[in-house]
């Protein structure tokens, strides 16, 4: 049982996932995994997972009585995925809605399963940028008739997707997080954003940027109110089985 529970937390857990952590006094503190597993040798509970660690808490006395008897066995790890609508109530994350960048399950889409597994989120949604909403108003940037807005190289760090308007007049960083985004990502987003005024930014274009990814938090939901340059989506995908 031991070794289940080690192996749960060490390598079954993903970067992104929650973990629930009773305190004893009937309240459960509410991490997120931001690191890989690691072994501190000779240091007390050696295998570790950095977390850190929200303002939210929950309350046992406020979880359904299904909740409780799935967070209840002292001294075991359980999985309470199929609870993520009752904790995400509790916890408040719908309170601040966001808007959804949704790519449809259509026969032009390349590979949805492989977006759904989230490996190669970036790859997919350059590949399908005409069917996201932000098509709509900007492409991928170029020079000289050649893409290169992906993985654009700046002095600040890699942009995982550089956009620009169709009139030209707004450049757009684009940010990718295969997870659940904390509130480091904006400051991340803000620097990219420095540099493109500074340095790339014609005299008539503003900069702005988006953050895209599967979950978001409250902390940043809160930073993101202080930012209206930057925007957040969480993406979602659709597909269909035919039977042949």
């Amino acid at each position: 049982m031991s070794c289940g529970a080690l192996w749960t937390v060490s390598k079954g857990a993903q970067k992104g996932d929650l973990v629930l952590c009773p305190d004893g006094a009937g309240t459960y503190r509410i991490g997120e995994f931001l690191g890989e597993y690691y072994y501190a040798e000779g240091e007390t509970l050696p295998h570790r997972r950095k977390v850190q660690w929200l303002d939210a808490t929950i309350e046992r006395a406020a979880m359904s009585e299904a909740l409780r008897n799935s967070t209840g066995s002292i001294g075991t790890v359980c999985n309470i995925s199929n609870y993520r609508e009752e904790i995400e109530g509790l916890l408040g994350a719908d309170a601040i809605p966001h808007p959804t960048l949704s790519v449809s399950g259509d026969s032009e889409i390349e590979d949805p399963i492989a977006f759904a597994l989230e490996k190669h989120l970036e790859d997919f949604l350059v590949t399908n940028w005409g069917q996201t909403v932000l098509s709509s108003e900007f492409s991928i940037y170029e020079e000289d008739g050649e893409s290169i807005g992906q993985q654009y190289q700046t002095d600040a760090g890699i942009i995982d997707i550089l956009a620009v308007s169709k009139d030209r007049k707004r450049l757009l960083v684009i940010e990718l997080k295969r997870g659940r985004a904390s509130d480091v990502v904006v400051g991340q987003v803000l620097r990219y954003m420095g540099y493109l005024k500074d340095q790339i930014a014609e005299d008539d274009q503003t900069v702005e940027g988006v953050i895209i990814a599967l979950e978001d938090d409250r902390k940043l939901r809160w930073a993101l109110m202080s930012v209206p340059s930057i925007s957040f989506y969480r993406y979602e995908v659709s597909f269909n089985l035919v039977k042949i």
